[in-house]
């Protein structure tokens, strides 16, 4: 297929829409704490990022994972002087807690905690003031919080900071929308025990020389072997019928071969058409569109998130700093 052969409104790019200026995208997350000389080689064995040797004031982005490297959740890691704090962007937190409290053995020098409801905000437009360096996190003076960053986290219940509360939050529709264009995966969609970090955009939160891991003998094969059988892709629609563009509604290409499966779906308002994430499968992450359900019309535009990070191919590789994302 060429992109001759795709109608133009599935060509035509959508993903030029920005926030209301001065808005803040929030989200609820999950905040758990791990007290201990031991916090760290726990995470640092339970999670795909490199985090024993990390130094008090870090923040890191890293993957909960099983032995087979599927994802569980996605977190922010902020380490001091006495443990840490996992903060639980995406996935179910309750079960990342039953998860390292079933690996923890008596001997271990870890205290972990209840899962705390909390609050993510990143503002839109221009950073706070109070942000820190990428990479660095700072708690916030005189009130419960911290600072990771531009992202401001708080405690569910904590007030906002004045600045911060002059801020329009997003409304739900366009909170999702953002999350689309950026490419974030979330539950149910993209995270549901079914897909691995790299397949998500998410390898700047794995490391692959840190040593032994849970997940990592996996990691490391699709790493050398170029082993990545699917990745996400954003894509765009206009005049489709809703169920054809429903999660987990089959792609395939112009000849019927299946191509991959739609993870998450939206229509935009005032009758722009629809977006999503898709799981496209590798031999056709090329390609400009492919076919949605059984309509001959049915083309879905696709084009790379803003925030997804290609997996690494060949032995070797790193993690990255922390992103709220």
């Amino acid at each position: 297929m060429t992109s001759s052969s795709v109608p133009t409104s599935a060509t035509a790019d959508p993903w030029n829409w920005t926030p209301p200026a001065q808005s803040c995208w929030s989200r609820p997350v999950g905040l758990l704490r791990l007290d201990g000389p031991d916090t760290l080689r726990v995470l640092h064995g339970q999670t795909s990022q490199a985090l024993e040797a990390a130094q008090p004031g870090q923040w890191l982005g890293t993957c909960c994972i099983g032995p087979t490297a599927r994802l569980g959740a996605v977190a922010e890691v902020l380490v001091d002087a006495d443990g840490a704090w996992l903060v639980i962007v995406d996935g179910d937190p309750e079960a990342v807690r039953l998860a390292l409290d079933r690996v923890l053995f008596p001997a271990d020098k870890v205290r972990l905690g209840p899962v705390t409801p909390a609050t993510l905000h990143l503002p839109l437009g221009s950073p706070g003031p109070d942000a820190t360096p990428a990479g660095t996190w700072a708690p916030l003076a005189g009130s419960p919080g911290w600072q990771l960053g531009e992202a401001l986290l708080l405690p569910a219940d904590a007030p906002l900071p004045p600045w911060l509360a002059e801020r329009s939050p997003l409304e739900p529709q366009q909170a999702e929308r953002w999350r689309l264009q950026q490419g974030l995966p979330a539950a149910p969609g993209e995270i549901h025990g079914d897909t691995n970090p790299f397949e998500l955009g998410l390898a700047t939160r794995v490391s692959l020389t840190k040593g032994c891991y849970v997940g990592q003998e996996t990691l490391a094969k699709l790493a050398t072997y170029d082993g990545v059988k699917q990745q996400l892709r954003r894509w765009q629609a206009t005049a489709v019928p809703a169920e054809t563009v429903a999660a987990g509604a089959p792609l395939r290409d112009g000849t019927g071969n299946r191509a991959g499966v739609i993870t998450s779906s939206q229509e935009l308002p005032g009758g722009e058409g629809w977006i999503g994430l898709a799981l496209v499968r590798r031999a056709w992450l090329q390609e400009p569109a492919l076919l949605a359900g059984d309509g001959p019309d049915a083309w879905l535009g696709l084009s790379l998130p803003a925030a997804f990070q290609a997996p690494p191919v060949g032995a070797g590789g790193g993690g990255g700093a922390g992103k709220a994302s």
